[in-house]
C-alpha cells in the first residue's frame, strides 16, 4: 500500500471525501460503488466494486467459446481493466487498464465496428492490438464493461456473424451482472 501524504477529517455524517487527484487517478467517478474492507491493524481500505470482476470465471469460459467461434482474440473488461482474455497471452493483456477511447464508447453506451470510414480503436493500454469490434455490457441500466473482439495477424474484417456473436456476449454478460 502507499501513502499519499493526504489527510481528510470524518464530518458529522460520517463521510470523508476522496481527494479529487485521487479519483481521477483511480478513475473513481461520482455514483460508483466502492467495497469498503478492515484488517486488524486497524486499516480500511476502499475499493472499486466491480460486477464483472465477480464473474471473471464465467467470462473466461465465453471468451474461450467466443474465440472459437469467431477466430479472433477477445478481451472483455469491467469498466477498467482487462479481465478476461482468450487467444492472446495472458501477461500482455491481463489487468490492464483500458483506454480512454473505450472508455468514451463505453460511456456513450455505443459500439464499434472497425471499417474503412472508422478511427482505428486501441482498446487496452500496453497492448499493440487493435479492436475490430467492441460492445459495453449493460446491466440493470448500469455500464459495467465491454466485450471486445481484437484483429488477427491478418487483420481480416469482422462479419456480420462476428459482429452480432460480440453484440449478444455483452448482452447476455449484461443480464448476468443483473442476477
Amino acid at each position: 500500500m502507499k501513502a499519499t501524504g493526504i489527510v481528510r477529517r470524518i464530518d458529522d455524517l460520517g463521510r470523508v471525501v476522496i481527494p479529487k487527484e485521487i479519483r481521477r487517478t483511480m478513475r473513481i467517478r461520482e455514483g460508483d460503488p466502492l467495497e469498503i474492507y478492515t484488517d486488524a491493524d486497524g486499516e480500511v481500505i476502499f475499493k472499486k466494486y466491480s460486477p464483472m470482476g465477480e464473474l471473471s470465471e464465467f467470462t473466461s469460459q465465453y471468451a474461450d467459446v467466443l474465440f472459437r467461434a469467431t477466430n479472433m482474440p477477445i478481451v472483455i473488461t469491467d469498466r477498467d481493466h482487462v479481465i478476461s482474455c482468450v487467444g492472446l497471452p495472458k501477461k500482455d493483456a491481463m489487468d490492464r487498464r483500458i483506454t480512454s477511447a473505450l472508455e468514451t464508447i463505453m460511456e456513450n453506451r455505443s459500439s464499434y465496428v472497425a471499417g474503412s470510414d472508422t478511427h482505428p480503436l486501441l482498446p487496452v493500454e500496453g497492448l499493440d492490438r487493435m479492436a475490430a469490434v467492441a460492445y459495453p455490457i449493460i446491466g440493470s441500466g448500469d455500464i459495467t464493461g465491454s466485450v471486445v473482439l481484437l484483429f488477427n495477424e491478418g487483420g481480416a474484417a469482422p462479419s456480420q456473424t462476428d459482429i452480432k456473436l460480440a453484440q449478444v456476449a455483452a448482452s447476455f454478460l449484461g443480464k448476468q451482472t443483473e442476477e
